[in-house]
C-alpha cells in the first residue's frame, strides 16, 4: 500500500504541470507515462480492455479513450452491473458495449485502479493550478527579451552580406602569387603576378577608396585568413625588431592574400544597414583604420586550435607562424595573435554573433578621421544592442555568460594587435625591395596615415 500511496503522490505532484486541452477530461482521466521506458514507443500500443488502439495509461493501465470514459463513469456512480452471459464475455472493439459487468472485470484485472480517479474538488483545485501556471509563463514570456522584426531583418542582412563575401572552399587562393616556404633560392617563383595583382595595378591607386570604387569590387568574395598580414597605418620606427628582412619569401602571397581580404571586407562593409549613409571620407576612414582587425575577425573562422593554424583548404594554403615571420612580421604581433586567435574560438560564437561583432568593429565612432562621429556612434549603437538582445534571446547557457563584455574586450585586443601590426608594416614599408612585393591597395590602405 505504501507503494501506491508514493506512486499517487508522485503523480499528483506531476499532473498540476502537466499541459491540457481538455480541462474535465485530463484531471479525471490523470494518464499516466510509460514506465520506465517498458514500451516501445514505435510500437502500436494496444488497449487492454478491448484491443482497441490505446492512447496510454489511464488510471494505471494502458487503454483506449472509450473505456478510460467507461472505467472513470461506473466509479464514479458506483454503478453494479450484471452479467447477462456466463461471465466471461470476450470483450472487443466491437461488443465492448454489450456487457458492462465483464467490460468492467477486465478493466479492474488489467490494473486499473479507482484512487487513479480525481474527484470533482481535485478537478476543479488542478483546473486553477494549471490556469494560474499558463498565466505564469505567458507573463514570463513577455518579459522575456526578444529580438524584433527590424533586428532580425538586419541580422539576417548581415549574414547575408558575409556569406557574399566569405568562400570557404577558398578556391581563389590559386590566384594569388604562389607561397614559397623557407628555401630563399626559391624567391624567384614568388614574382610572377597574380590575377588579382594585375587587376589592382591597373588602377590608379588615388582611386581605390574613391566612391566609384565602392560600387566596383567584386561581390563574390572569399576568406580573409592572415590577418597578421594586413597593415595599420601608424608610424614608429621603434619596432625595428627582430626581423630578418633578407628573405621574406611568403611576402608576395600574403600581401596578395591580405590585398583580396580588403576587398571582401569592403564588399561586406557596404551591406551593413546605415554604412553607405556616411560620408564617403568617413567610410574610407573607417575601412582603413578596420580591415586589418576585421580581417583578423574573419580568419578565426579558418582557425584551428589543433595545430594552432589558419587552414584554407589544400596544404599550400595552410598557415603557420613560420609562414608570417617569412612575410616580415615577428613575435610582437604573432604571439598575441594567437592568444587572441584561441580566445575567440573558445567563445563558440554562434555566425550571427560573429557577422555582429565584426560590424561593431568597422562602425567604431573614435576612428581617425571620422568626421560625423554621432552618425557612427548611433549605427554601432544599434548593432551592440541587436547583439546583447540575441545573446540573451539566442544563446543558451552557460556560453552566455557576460559574453557581450568578452566579445567587447577582444575589440580592445584587436586595436592593439592593429597598433603593433602598424608598427611592423612602417618597418616592413621603409624597404623599397620588399614593399614593391606589396599590392597598390595594401599600400593604400595601410601606407597612408589618417590624421
Amino acid at each position: 500500500m505504501s507503494r501506491l500511496q508514493s506512486s499517487w503522490e508522485m503523480h499528483q505532484q506531476s499532473v498540476a504541470y502537466l499541459p491540457d486541452t481538455d480541462m474535465e477530461t485530463m484531471a479525471a482521466s490523470t494518464s499516466l507515462p510509460d514506465p520506465a521506458g517498458e514500451f516501445d514507443r514505435n510500437m502500436p500500443r494496444i488497449c487492454g480492455v478491448c484491443g482497441d488502439r490505446a492512447t496510454g495509461f489511464h488510471f494505471n493501465a494502458m487503454t483506449c479513450e472509450g473505456c478510460k470514459g467507461f472505467f472513470r463513469r461506473s466509479m464514479k456512480r458506483k454503478a453494479m452491473f450484471t452479467c447477462p452471459f456466463n461471465g466471461d464475455c470476450k470483450i472487443t472493439k466491437d461488443n465492448r458495449r454489450h456487457c458492462q459487468a465483464c467490460r468492467l472485470k477486465r478493466c479492474v484485472d488489467i490494473g486499473m485502479m479507482k484512487e487513479f480517479i480525481l474527484t470533482d474538488e481535485e478537478v476543479q483545485r488542478k483546473r486553477e493550478m494549471i490556469l494560474k501556471r499558463k498565466e505564469e509563463e505567458a507573463l514570463k514570456e513577455s518579459l522575456k527579451p526578444k529580438l524584433s522584426e527590424e533586428q532580425q531583418k538586419v541580422i539576417d542582412i548581415l549574414l547575408e552580406a558575409h556569406r557574399k563575401t566569405y568562400d570557404p572552399t577558398y578556391a581563389d587562393f590559386t590566384k594569388f602569387r604562389p607561397p614559397v616556404r623557407s628555401n630563399p633560392s626559391n624567391r624567384g617563383a614568388a614574382r610572377s603576378p597574380s590575377i588579382l595583382t594585375q587587376d589592382l595595378s591597373s588602377e590608379d591607386s588615388t582611386d581605390l577608396f574613391g566612391s566609384d570604387t565602392f560600387s566596383t569590387f567584386p561581390e563574390s568574395v572569399e576568406p580573409q585568413m592572415f590577418s597578421n598580414l594586413v597593415l595599420s597605418e601608424e608610424n614608429d620606427e621603434s619596432s625595428s625588431m627582430n626581423i630578418d628582412f633578407s628573405h621574406l619569401s611568403m611576402l608576395p602571397h600574403l600581401a596578395d592574400l591580405v590585398s583580396y581580404s580588403i576587398q571582401k571586407v569592403i564588399g561586406f562593409a557596404k551591406m551593413i544597414p546605415g554604412f553607405r549613409n556616411l560620408a564617403a571620407e568617413d567610410q574610407i576612414a573607417l575601412l582603413k583604420s578596420s580591415a586589418i582587425e576585421v580581417i583578423m575577425l574573419r580568419s578565426n573562422q579558418s582557425f584551428t586550435l589543433e595545430d594552432m593554424t589558419w587552414t584554407c583548404g589544400s596544404s599550400d594554403f595552410k598557415y603557420r607562424i613560420s609562414d608570417v615571420t617569412q612575410a616580415g612580421h615577428s613575435m610582437d604581433l604573432l604571439e598575441p595573435l594567437v592568444k587572441f586567435q584561441v580566445g575567440l574560438k573558445k567563445l563558440n560564437l554562434h555566425e550571427e554573433e560573429h557577422v555582429l561583432l565584426m560590424a561593431i568593429c568597422i562602425l567604431s565612432p573614435d576612428r581617425p578621421g571620422v568626421q560625423d562621429t554621432s552618425l557612427v556612434e548611433s549605427l554601432q549603437d544599434r548593432l551592440s544592442e541587436i547583439l546583447q538582445t540575441y545573446i540573451r534571446c539566442r544563446h543558451p547557457p552557460p556560453g552566455s555568460r557576460l559574453l557581450y563584455a568578452k566579445m567587447i574586450q577582444k575589440l580592445a585586443d584587436l586595436r592593439s594587435l592593429n597598433e603593433e601590426h602598424s608598427k611592423q608594416y612602417r618597418c616592413l614599408s621603409f624597404q623599397p625591395e620588399h614593399s614593391m612585393q606589396l599590392t597598390p591597395l595594401v599600400l593604400e590602405v595601410f601606407g597612408n596615415e589618417i590624421s
